[in-house]
């Protein structure tokens, strides 16, 4: 091991104490949750880091996502001609990209990606794969059905995960809840996996298939953290099995669910755009009154340097530590889009290493934002308005567990990377 490698690693031992002491070291300490998850983020991120088969499933997977990513932007193109063109393309009729332009490449790809995913749950060609991983995590990590069910679907949805558990919601403990907030938070849909995507994938061609890593690895990395903020007290009622999925999620046929997915995808899409507009706009403002001030402040330099010892914990190249954590500073306040796009762009002009590109596009991986807090809070509240006061109340303990838990993942990704190729690009 190198010794950012070691950085890495105790990163990850950092951060977990960094959990326990943000709880208050509540007692009974969860053991058991706390071996079984660390067991299975270390086997998972062997798996995909060391053997070379998992790497041809990487590649596999990252294939599957650009071919479905490529199709779906067939309406987009259709819609906005020349607008949805990728920089530097040329469309059939010989019309020429003008360059990025945010709202018509990628925010319709979040409205295909949701009316597709709507589909596949309805077809239950989703159903199994969500159950499989139910299953593996209350095994290893000793949660309750419920929990499992839950953290499963947030590999594949966002906020709409809490509707699989709907009918348990209402009698889950305070334990359950923060795990299941803090799951939805620390992962990323995939919805708005195609805006990263879009993105990075040329200056990271394998970027897809590591996002999808990223959310497997966030679940038990945000078990981890939640129960040690907040350890399971009492006797959660889904503690034997995975309960089934909520019978109330499905339609009355495939194409009534896709067109709910395309519906869900598009107040999605509005929401994305409406909360860049308004962050932007008032972090402008805020930078325009630092600029005031002596030193060239803006808010971006001031939140890197509060994220400059996480970020360090990560194992980043030296040089690189401080645009990290500017990274992470952004993502915090103006939403991980906003994050992933300045990495493309540090990533493009080679201004950081392969190393932390790598690393940063895990660490980066999650709803682990200001904003989000409101939307998994008010959503899930929405489903069990009875539980409206205890979710607010965990709400901040929830952006705490998410944050650490992509770090986490991040400073994994950077214990098991050394340099192996086959991982940026095939």
């Amino acid at each position: 091991m190198t010794a950012l490698n070691l950085i890495s690693l105790l990163g990850v031992v950092v951060l977990a104490a960094i959990a326990w002491a943000a709880g208050g070291f509540r007692r009974p300490f969860p053991a058991r949750t706390v071996l079984g998850a660390g067991c299975l983020m270390v086997v998972l991120a062997a798996g995909l880091f060391w053997l070379p088969p998992a790497r041809v499933a990487l590649l596999a997977v990252n294939d599957v996502v650009l071919a479905v990513l490529g199709a779906g932007q067939a309406g987009a193109r259709f819609l906005f001609g020349p607008l949805a063109l990728n920089p530097g393309e040329t469309g059939p009729g010989g019309e020429v990209s003008v360059g990025f332009v945010l709202a018509a490449q990628v925010l319709p790809a979040v409205i295909f990606f949701a009316s597709l995913m709507g589909m596949l749950y309805h077809l239950r060609v989703m159903e199994p794969v969500v159950r499989l991983f139910a299953k593996v995590f209350r095994g290893t990590m000793r949660l309750s059905g419920a929990e499992a069910l839950s953290g499963a679907a947030n590999i594949f949805v966002g906020v709409e995960s809490a509707m699989t558990v709907r009918p348990y919601l209402e009698r889950m403990t305070r334990s359950e809840l923060l795990t299941l907030v803090s799951c939805g938070m620390a992962t990323v849909a995939s919805t708005t996996l195609a805006i990263y995507v879009s993105f990075l994938r040329d200056s990271f061609p394998l970027i897809a298939g590591h996002l999808v890593s990223a959310s497997v690895l966030a679940i038990p990395a945000a078990v981890l953290v939640s129960k040690l903020l907040l350890p399971e007290e009492g006797i959660p009622e889904t503690l034997g099995a995975v309960p089934p999925l909520d019978p109330g999620s499905r339609h009355a046929n495939a194409f009534a669910a896709l067109t709910a997915g395309a519906w869900d995808g598009l107040r999605l899409a509005a929401g994305i755009a409406t909360l860049l507009i308004a962050v932007l706009g008032v972090v402008a403002l805020v930078d325009l009154a630092l600029g005031k001030a002596p030193g060239d402040l803006n808010l971006a330099r001031l939140l890197g340097w509060v994220f400059a010892p996480l970020a360090w914990l990560l194992g980043l190249d030296a040089k690189d530590v401080l645009p990290a954590a500017s990274l992470l500073g952004q993502r915090a306040i103006l939403t991980e889009v906003v994050a992933y796009g300045e990495l493309a762009k540090l990533a493009a002009a080679g201004t950081i290493t392969p190393r932390t590109v790598l690393v940063m596009s895990y660490a980066l991986c999650g709803f682990a934002h200001v904003a989000s807090v409101g939307i998994f809070v008010g959503g899930t509240a929405a489903l069990c308005p009875s539980r409206r006061d205890d979710l607010a109340g965990l709400g901040p303990k929830a952006l705490i567990a998410a944050t650490l838990a992509t770090l986490m993942t991040g400073a994994l990704a950077g214990v098991f990377y050394h340099g192996q190729t086959g991982l940026i690009a095939p």
